[in-house]
């Protein structure tokens, strides 16, 4: 997904023997792809850092422009998804929940995967929303699904304090120093939505099933992630295979952090974290 780069390099003297006497004085250049190896140009995403500005702010204001509610919105969708997972799963399904309430349980759960829906969402099809500024003008092409996993942050600090009233009506409050654990989460979140992001972009530029598909994806994703249940109350054996979900590990720590609930499974994690940084790398190649 890095922007595709020119290496120049000077020819070597057979190829400048080849030139005119009169332009020999001049330098010949060859013009070559840069490696294709998997990587992001730092210094160049830096150098075009006002523009990522300008896209984030873009889509921050197109985000709830014409609608009555603007940002109360951030509040609203992760309360009524959440009411729907309170009575759905918790009080027809007996979901398990463990030591933690069940509506802090589902906030905690819902918030993150909110983000991670977004972000996905957004990402994936940002290349698609901007080709006519893409075929355009030169720019480091990863700025785009970058700024598309940022906008979503504000909305999920905006819904945050919707967890912490919860904390405070059930007194779950940070145990201590876990609380720290909490940027990790979204961090991780961050990075598997960005590298899958760069891999679907690119797809849906070709195939527009992409965006089709993903919907279909995220439905399901909450029920493979542990938003409405307690990961480690279910059978060992499914939260191993549930450990192949980064969303799981992100959920896991975030509700470890904010609501002192089970610790992670460290061996479970390091899967978790092994598949998002697969994920990551390889939408960057």
């Amino acid at each position: 997904m890095s922007a595709s780069k020119l290496e120049v390099s000077e020819a070597p003297p057979s190829a400048r023997s080849a030139v005119e006497p009169e332009a020999r004085s001049d330098r010949t250049f060859v013009i070559k792809p840069a490696s294709r190896m998997p990587h992001l140009d730092i210094s160049e995403l830096w150098h075009y850092r006002e523009l990522l500005q300008t896209l984030v702010w873009r889509d921050i204001v197109v985000r709830y422009k014409q609608t009555f509610l603007g940002v109360a919105w951030a509040i609203l969708v992760p309360v009524f998804t959440a009411t729907v997972y309170i009575i759905v799963f918790g009080k027809f399904a007996n979901f398990p929940a463990g030591e933690v309430p069940y509506p802090s349980l589902v906030i905690a759960g819902v918030l993150p995967m909110q983000y991670f829906a977004s972000s996905l969402t957004g990402s994936s099809l940002s290349l698609a929303a901007n080709l006519q500024l893409v075929t355009k003008v030169y720019f480091p092409r990863a700025l785009l699904p970058l700024a598309a996993v940022i906008v979503p942050m504000i909305d999920f600090v905006v819904g945050l304090p919707v967890l912490i009233f919860l904390m405070w009506l059930y007194g779950t409050w940070p145990g201590g120093p876990e609380l720290l654990v909490a940027p990790f989460a979204m961090a991780l979140a961050l990075i598997t939505a960005l590298g899958a992001g760069f891999l679907l972009s690119a797809l849906n530029v070709r195939y527009r099933d992409v965006r089709y598909m993903i919907p279909v994806f995220l439905q399901v994703l909450p029920l493979l992630s542990g938003v409405m249940y307690a990961v480690e109350e279910i059978p060992t054996k499914w939260q191993w295979i549930l450990a192949f979900n980064p969303m799981t590990a992100v959920i896991a720590y975030w509700r470890w952090a904010m609501l002192d609930a089970s610790a992670p499974d460290p061996g479970q994690t390091a899967i978790g974290v092994g598949v998002a940084l697969v994920v990551f790398f390889g939408g960057l190649a």
